[in-house]
């Protein structure tokens, strides 16, 4: 349940949504990019699978537009000019803005938001130097500057303390060598935060050290993008060869870095789970209202206990979930404002976030399923949320991997 102030909130986003974001989907066109048929309308095959320039101009004139309203910083501290929005309050928010299905309010693939998703932001602002933070800060949130995130890499993913990219001393410069896979928005990142180990032995979770490297610096390469099951991609395969940044470029402190990951990590997956949550929703209520009006041998498709079922058993998992994800994200808020360590409820995390999204892969395939035909078709938006809310299950930790830390938790072997 939200409260009063996140319910006002909400009220005041839908009618900025309604007067000034919806109306740009009918103008010049732009429909064109929310027909589920068209997906070339947003991906520039002949370039590399990017997303077109017309439509990241789109999601950039909406995201100008809430910031102007006031919302787009919502999470932010208010010397960056947001509104200290908490964990739970963002979790109503994006569970909120899924539920409302596919379109230019909230447009999953490319985590574009109205209220938006700042982890960079909040990255730079708690571990970047005074002079990372005036370089960066205010391009990362308008859009005039990228970061990219380059952890997993060829043969390390969710092992990434067992990284093989390399960052030596050199007199005053470090030299970066090594590989990354899935740097996300690389194509217009100005940086990419690359991890590398300084120091340790492979499996060691001390000695990895970030580095904030221009993505102009002699020898970084972005050979190419990785085509995936949802299309457009910016998920960029990373070249560093002998990549020479100064030390102002570190990230952080020297071997510390794997305490930004987690932190980046946790602020996404919580937030992850509600989109999910949210997308989960709206699935099930699409098909519930489908099965109501369509008519099968003369009654309605409701009426049906093998439509029925299914369907209250994701309703119940979607409140259920409902209740662990907020009481997970005020939980973040306590660390937060205590204090302690994000990690000390981080198995609580892995348990939104793996269960979330896969409710909403199940609700989406669920959906088809009653849509019958209609639901396979790219007419209805199910397929495509499933395609891209089944990257979710691997990405941000696989799922696999979240069930371990909370069997750490739970069996004290962590």
């Amino acid at each position: 349940m939200t409260d009063e102030g996140t319910d006002g909130f909400l009220t005041a986003l839908d009618a900025f949504i309604a007067e000034q974001i919806d109306p740009l989907v009918e103008q010049d066109d732009n429909v064109r990019f929310f027909d589920h048929r068209r997906e070339w309308a947003r991906t520039d095959f002949e370039g590399g699978g990017l997303p077109r320039p017309e439509w990241e101009e789109l999601l950039g004139e909406a995201r100008r537009r809430a910031d102007a309203a006031g919302f787009y910083r919502y999470s932010l501290p208010e010397e960056l000019g947001g509104q200290h929005g908490s964990d739970a309050a963002m979790a109503a928010i994006r569970e909120h803005l899924a539920h409302r299905g596919l379109g230019l309010h909230n447009d999953l693939q490319t985590e574009h938001s109205v209220v938006g998703n700042l982890v960079f932001a909040h990255l730079l602002h708690l571990f970047g130097t005074p002079e990372q933070r005036e370089e960066l800060v205010e391009g990362v949130i308008t859009g005039e500057r990228g970061l990219a995130f380059g952890l997993t890499e060829p043969d390390h993913g969710s092992d990434a303390t067992w990284m093989e990219t390399t960052a030596r001393r050199d007199g005053d410069d470090w030299v970066v060598t090594g590989a990354k896979r899935w740097s996300t928005g690389v194509h217009h990142a100005s940086h990419e935060m690359v991890f590398a180990r300084t120091s340790g032995d492979a499996g060691n979770a001390r000695g990895i050290t970030a580095f904030l490297v221009p993505t102009d610096a002699p020898g970084f390469e972005v050979p190419f993008y990785w085509w995936t099951l949802n299309m457009p991609t910016d998920h960029g395969e990373v070249l560093l060869q002998d990549v020479r940044v100064p030390s102002s470029a570190m990230f952080g402190g020297e071997g510390e870095a794997l305490a930004i990951a987690q932190t980046f990590v946790h602020q996404n997956r919580i937030r992850q789970a509600a989109s999910s949550l949210g997308a989960a929703q709206y699935c099930i209520d699409r098909a519930v209202a489908y099965a109501t009006e369509r008519h099968t041998f003369g009654r309605p498709l409701a009426s049906r206990q093998a439509i029925q079922w299914p369907l209250v058993e994701l309703h119940t998992e979607a409140a259920m979930l409902r209740a662990l994800i907020r009481e997970t994200a005020a939980a973040l808020d306590v660390c937060r404002d205590e204090g302690r360590p994000e990690v000390s409820i981080g198995h609580q995390v892995s348990m939104a976030n793996y269960r979330a999204n896969r409710l909403v892969c199940d609700a989406a395939d669920r959906a088809m399923q009653v849509f019958g035909g209609l639901g396979y078709s790219r007419h209805e938006p199910f397929e495509h949320i499933y395609r891209h809310h089944r990257r979710y299950r691997i990405t941000e930790g696989a799922e696999e991997v979240q069930m371990r830390r909370v069997a750490g938790q739970l069996f004290s072997f962590l």
